[in-house]
Order: structure tokens, then sequence, then C-alpha cells
């Protein structure tokens, strides 16, 4: 039997690739040709593999081994050491952030605990600027199943059974979706994919375009066939350029092979796709304001109905869904409804990507079966919180979602139980917070954010929302009363109820959220004007323990504005007139004699 092939396998997502990956890659292939190897060793540059903290990451084949933090001097070691000699590189292997062991394979890997990777199935493991890897994983039979083998109907109900829900925020099920735009004849019909992932800490949708862009298409296609529809538009961020640019080249090499394009696969079904351009607004990934948005008019939202798969892009009949929904389809279709309902909740059927973010030990991205407990994403998958510190919250849904506490570690992630809980699944993101996180300028930091992506059509996500980070702003510089809280909670509800899109309605939920789970915070904030975490400059002040000062001067030194004073040997003084609360004189003092009060 001849002996299997030797793959070095670079990450070539975002994160990697801005890490010195594409160095890495290039001397890896330099030190095999320079050890007669370059024909009995391939050099694979991947899409994301999820350890996005601890790039860049290559995974070796066969042996299944996975370095992290490797740099570009390392690939003569790994040459050498590994591929020479079959000796594994210690120092390169990841470590587990709970037991401090070293752990080589993928199985081994906490942040692959728990993971059931369906819309991820290849990224990391492909070649996504080939389309003869994607084809040697699967790629493009569930296209061929469907044409050879099905009617629009029966791909249709397979997806209704299959439970598959959208992946964008929303949670409307797909196959109805897609059953409303083939009831609604028309002579020309569309298929979009919402690539607008505007969240702050997502990256789900980037990763799967940069790692599996086939997928995406394919999937498009099989939408196209179902409704009988001829176009497909991708719409995406120009902010994303690797995506943009795997995307171009897939569809060119898609076109190539005759999967796009007229007569596909010899069959009577023609579709090709071409990308929008979109220039980041948040508000544009809610459907409306995006097929707006690609008709070349202001991105905003309009009262529904009629929903798009009535009268969509150009008033024709319009699925709108997002990446991760599209990449769960050609596994549906290949292994049926049954293994696809099979996973997740009664209600949420599936798998969840989420991209961990924040006060945690691995962050990257992640795929786990709906109804996993935040406990088992955070401890089990995250690795715990960084540096020991305690667990306070998870903002999940982004700036639209709700803060989960504690009592919530063990309640499962899916679409109703983090409504039940006051948050909502969103598109994917999970910012994870420790005990020195305020929660009062968290809610002023999403509040902010939508404050800024705001269209700005109707009045109470406009005028309502700039109202309210005022207040904040009022309450984290300490000149807030106790009455605002009442305020803040009435103008939650009124913006709620009132607003004309999903951007508007959620958008008070991290307020909300907050209050509910951390009211204490807020009410020492607008009581004794101080913030328990201290982090609200305006509330802090930083004092020297006279017991614990041993007049070093070293705090003096560092202070930029003069603010501390005292003779050498003898207890410092600082000014708080004049102390700007950089805290660089806490992090230079040896002798823990600075705190805050």
């Amino acid at each position: 039997m001849a002996k299997e092939r030797i793959q070095i396998m670079v990450c070539g997502g975002t994160g990697c690739t801005g890490d010195q990956g594409e160095a890495l890659l290039d001397n890896l292939k330099l030190e095999l040709e320079a050890n007669a190897l370059e024909n009995s060793v391939n050099v694979v540059k991947t899409g994301c593999m999820g350890l996005c903290s601890m790039g860049p990451n290559i995974k070796i084949l066969p042996d299944n081994i996975i370095y992290t933090g490797v740099r570009p001097d390392d690939a003569r070691e790994i040459v050498s050491e590994h591929i020479m000699k079959g000796r594994r590189i210690e120092r390169l292997l990841f470590t587990d952030p709970g037991s401090g062991e070293k752990l080589a394979t993928e199985k081994e890997l906490s942040p692959h605990r728990k993971q059931l990777r369906i819309a991820l199935r290849n990224c990391g493991i492909i070649d996504p600027e080939s389309i003869d890897d994607a084809i040697a994983h699967d790629a493009y039979e569930a296209l061929a199943t469907a044409l050879t083998n099905m009617k629009p109907l029966d791909v249709i109900k397979l997806i209704k059974d299959s439970g598959l829900r959208g992946r964008g925020g929303g949670g409307f099920p797909t196959g109805i979706k897609w059953e409303i735009a083939f009831n609604n004849k028309s002579d020309v019909k569309y298929v979009v994919c919402n690539a607008d992932e505007g969240d702050p800490g997502a990256f789900m949708d980037r990763s799967i375009l940069e790692g599996d862009p086939h997928a995406v298409l394919e999937a498009m296609a099989i939408c196209g066939y179902a409704i009988e529809a001829a176009k497909g538009l991708i719409y995406i961020r120009a902010e994303y350029p690797l995506a943009v640019s795997r995307l171009n080249t897939a569809i060119r090499q898609a076109r190539e092979y005759g999967l796009l394009g007229t007569n596909i696969m010899g069959s009577d079904f023609s579709f090709d796709i071409e990308i929008k351009y979109g220039a980041g607004a948040f508000v544009c990934g809610e459907e409306t304001a995006l097929i707006h948005s690609m008709e070349g008019d202001r991105g905003e939202p309009t009262v529904k109905p009629p929903f798009p798969a009535v009268s969509g892009f150009r008033e024709k009949p319009t699925i709108v869904n997002n990446v991760e929904t599209y990449a769960c389809i050609s596994p549906i279709i290949l292994k049926g409804s049954e293994w696809f309902s099979s996973i997740g909740t009664e209600k949420s059927k599936g798998t969840k990507v989420f991209a961990l973010a924040g006060k945690i030990n691995n962050v990257g991205l992640i795929e786990v079966p709906m109804g996993t407990t935040l406990r088992e994403v955070i401890n089990e998958i995250g690795g715990g919180i960084r540096n020991g510190k305690k667990f306070k919250a998870a903002q999940t849904g982004g700036p639209s979602g709700g803060c989960l506490t504690e009592k919530h570690l063990d309640t499962p992630i899916d679409f109703d139980n983090l409504i039940a809980a006051g948050s909502m699944m969103g598109s994917g993101g999970l910012i994870v917070m420790d005990e020195d996180d305020c929660m009062v300028s968290v809610a002023k930091f999403f509040l902010e954010f939508t404050v800024e992506e705001s269209c700005g059509k109707c009045s109470p996500c406009r005028i309502g929302n700039k109202r309210m980070h005022e207040l904040l702003e009022h309450i984290t510089k300490g000149k807030g009363v106790p009455a605002d809280l009442e305020r803040l909670k009435n103008m939650c509800h009124v913006i709620k109820d009132t607003s004309l899109c999903g951007l508007g309605q959620s958008s008070p939920n991290p307020v909300l959220s907050t209050l509910e789970n951390f009211r204490e915070e807020y009410e020492a904030h607008v009581t004794v004007k101080k913030c328990p975490a201290g982090k609200c400059k305006d509330l802090m002040e930083y004092f020297i323990i006279a017991a614990n000062c041993v007049g070093c001067t070293a705090c003096a030194r560092v202070c930029p504005v003069g603010a501390i004073s005292g003779e050498r040997k003898e207890p410092h003084v600082i000014n708080p007139e004049i102390c700007i609360k950089c805290g660089a004189c806490m992090e230079k003092c040896k002798f823990d004699a600075i705190i805050i009060q």
C-alpha cells in the first residue's frame, strides 16, 4: 500500500493571514524545497481552523497534529524535526488553559470538544481556492442529487422536514420561506445570500466564505432550483476583501466546470451568481434594507408585509438567507432531514456557529449542537475565563442581544431559550465578560453602536436610542439620579414597541437585560456615584495608601501629568484635580500602595 502523502495545512483565515501566516506558508515551502521534499509533502492554505487567538495555526496530516502560535522562523524546525524525523515539537502544541497539559490532536483539544461541524465542515480542511479540493470533499454532489433525483417541491419538503431555521438572527423556518417563494409564480425570481455580517465581535459568515465558498454557491444553486430562480446575488460588505477574493475565484471556477451558468450538469436548469457590495451599514443586515441597498437606494427597511419571498428585489419573489443557513443545505440533501432534525432541540434543530470573544481563554470559531449550555461553551470549549477571573456575563446576539448571567449558565442555547432569558441568538456573536467589566458601560457601548448604525428612518430608533445613550452617559459620569433608571426602562419598552425594523426593536435589549440582572450596579452609579467595577473614569479616584508607600518615586516618574508628589522615601499623594486616571501609576507600583476608590 502506498504511503499516505503528508500534508501541512496552514490556516489562511483573515486572522492568521494578518499575523505572518503568508510568510509562514512561504517559509515552509522553501524548507521543503531545501530538503528535496516538495514532491512528497504538500503545503495547503486553508480557511479558519477556529483557534483564532492562538494563530497562526497549522495541522499536519495524516498525523493530525495541530501546532499553534507558529511563527515563520519555526518552519525549519517543523520540517527538520516533525516532517523528517517524526518528532513532535512540544513547545508549539496547544496548552490546555485548565490543566496546563500539552495537547496535540484535534480530538484532544478543548476548543474542539463537544463540537459538531456542519456549516464549518470543510473550513480548515480544504484549499478554499481549489474547486477540485472542494469536489473531493463532496461539493456539488447535493446539487447533482437535487437535479437528477428530486423535483423542486421535494427539495423544499426536505428542508422543511429538517427543521432548519434561519441562522441570521430571525430564526424563520427556511423551508417555509422557500415554499412561499415557490408558490408565488413569476417570470423572474432571485436567491440572495446575506453576507453583511456587522455585529461587533462576529466573524462566522466571513470565516465560512473564506474557508468553504463553494458550500454557499452550491446551496444557492439548490435554492434556485427549488424556487425556480435563475439568478443569485451575494450581498457582502467590501470590508471583507479576503472573502470577496475567494468568492470571485470560486464563482469563476464553478462557471468553468459548468456548475454555474446555463444547463448545469446537462439539465434544463440554469443559474448564475454575482456579487453585490455593501458599504458596511449594520442596518443592511435586515433583509428589506439589504434589498434596497442592492437596488441602489438608501439602505432603509420597509414595513412588512409584503415579505421579500413575495415581493423583494425589483419587486420579484426573493429568498434572503444568510451564509451559515446556506452552509447547512448540502449536508441536509445528502444525509436527509431525519439526520439533521435529530441534532439539537425540539424547536431548534441542527447546530449553531458562534464567534467566541472577550475575556475567554480560547477565543475563536466554534460550532455546537443547539441546546448546548452556556456553561459548556464557556468552560469546556472556551477554556474558562482568562487569568482566573470570575465569569460575570455573556452577551449573545451582538448589539441586539442581551446579557446572560451566572444564573443562565445551564440554559440550553437555542432560539426560544435565549429569548426567554431576555437575549437572542442573533447571527452568533458571543462576547464573554468577567468581574472587571462594568455592565452600565457595556450597555452604553452597544447602544452607542446602535445609535451610530441606525438608518434614521423611524423616530423611535433615531431619537429614542440617542436619548437613552445620553442618559447612560450621564449615569457613567456621575450625573445620574435614581429616577433615571425608570426613565431608561420606560424608554426601552416604547422603542421596542414602536420601531420599524428589528434593529430598533431589539436595540434596548442590552439595557433591559443589564437593568434586570445588574440593577445594583446602576444604583451604585446614581446613588453613591461609584462604579463597582472601577471602569467609569469620572467615578474613579486613585489613592495612595501611605502605610504601603515606600517613596520609591516610580509612580511619580510615570505619571504623564505630574499629579503625584512627595519626597523620596516618604509617602506620596495624588492630586485628584490633576489626575487623568490613566492607571500608569498603579501598573508601575510594586507595593500595592495605589488603589481605586
